[in-house]
């Protein structure tokens, strides 16, 4: 029997994981490829030599959102008209948004091209992200009769609910410029080089102790849900917890000593 391609493809380096998603030629995110992404999301979790995991594209689209194709047989072919299959995949969809943000791990989505529906949705879940300046953000949902419901989830929360609105109800495509000016994404490098300037990025993020990130990271997006009064009092134990932990205690060693750390 034929092996199966890989849908998300793994490389490592400088502490850096890289998952290429590779289900051309959109990149569509199949029942498939949420597995597969989800499983090297939860791995990377529990892998100490992951420091950082960086999410890429094969090819000119970052992902073109949901397999409408595959949706679509499941509505031809099933007895309920393909809502039990619709169900389950944005439930598993919903799951590994959720991962992500749950991951001890810093999470950088890197799109050099086209990130549109739940590809943007998979953007805005991540913890960071960088763009070339010839990437493209769309929610095109009203422009098919629909509305990108489930990838609003994460873009509003990213870029608060003027911008996503502005996406949602335009169904507009909208630059990397834009983006970068919506908070959708971090940074934005020149196209030239690109790949290398976000492997730098995130190298730079996976130097940084994995223990003060592992810890800093859940409890930065616990308290952004809070009111100001208990996001102080759920912060303080944190903070202290931190502060005498043994990575903060090597730290300020070095920093005492001008020396610079070397985390491992």
């Amino acid at each position: 029997m034929a092996k199966t391609a890989e849908l998300v493809r793994k490389a490592f380096t400088d502490g850096v994981l890289t998952l290429t998603l590779a289900n051309p030629p959109a990149n569509a995110l199949s029942m498939a490829l949420i597995g597969e992404l989800h499983a090297a999301i939860d791995a990377a979790a529990d892998d100490p030599l992951a420091r950082v995991v960086l999410i890429a594209a094969q090819g000119h689209i970052f992902s073109g959102g949901h397999d409408l194709k595959e949706i679509a047989a499941h509505r031809a072919s099933d007895a309920d008209g393909g809502r039990a299959y619709a169900t389950e995949l944005f439930a598993r969809c919903s799951a590994l948004m959720l991962a992500i943000a749950r991951s001890p791990r810093p999470v950088i989505a890197t799109v050099d091209g086209i990130a549109t529906a739940g590809g943007c949705q998979l953007v805005a879940a991540c913890d960071l992200a960088v763009a070339s300046d010839r990437a493209r953000f769309c929610t095109p949902g009203v422009n098919n009769g629909g509305f990108c419901t489930t990838p609003h989830v994460a873009i509003v929360r990213a870029i608060g609910r003027r911008a996503a609105l502005e996406m949602a109800l335009t169904g507009e495509m909208f630059s990397a410029a834009d983006a970068l000016r919506f908070g959708l994404v971090n940074r934005v490098f020149p196209a030239e080089g690109f790949a290398a300037q976000a492997h730098a990025f995130a190298a730079h993020i996976a130097s940084r102790s994995a223990e003060a990130i592992a810890q800093g990271k859940p409890a930065l997006h616990a308290q952004a849900e809070m009111n100001l009064e208990d996001a102080y009092r759920f912060a303080t134990p944190v903070m202290v917890e931190g502060m005498l932990s043994a990575a903060s205690a090597k730290g300020m060693a070095a920093f005492a000593e001008k020396k610079k750390v070397e985390w491992r």
